[in-house]
């Protein structure tokens, strides 16, 4: 089975596509339980906490909270796809251009894709 470049474009765009779909389905489902659990509470804007914890901590929180139906966690669960649905077009994107044997577009891409993983995992993100 040859993969052709057009292929990989559809691909490239279901992805892109069903990621969307998948994030706005998801944060309205999260949206409403956090509102349905928290619609008595005030919120005070004149205190701000700040979460200083590990990329790696944060997404073993959401998963957590995902599994005890946590509404809020549930929301950062689709900011996560969200934040995924493009690295994963990168990662796509990559394949495609080592298909094509396209050397320049190939460093690009990785230099992104460097950036990215150590910004996230470094914590040069915040």
């Amino acid at each position: 089975m040859n993969i052709t470049d057009k292929d990989l474009q559809k691909i490239i765009g279901a992805v892109l596509k069903y990621g969307v779909l998948t994030v706005l389905t998801i944060g309205i489902f999260g949206g409403l339980i956090y509102l349905f659990g928290h619609q008595q509470d005030m919120v005070h804007y004149s205190v701000f906490k700040e979460n200083d914890q590990n990329f790696f901590q944060v997404v073993k929180s959401i998963f957590v909270g995902v599994s005890h139906f946590d509404g809020r966690s549930i929301i950062y669960l689709a900011v996560l796809i969200l934040f995924c649905t493009p690295f994963l077009r990168l990662l796509l994107s990559l394949f495609s251009f080592i298909l094509e044997k396209d050397k320049l577009y190939i460093l690009i891409t990785c230099i992104v894709l460097a950036i990215i993983v150590m910004s996230v995992t470094l914590g040069f993100s915040h």
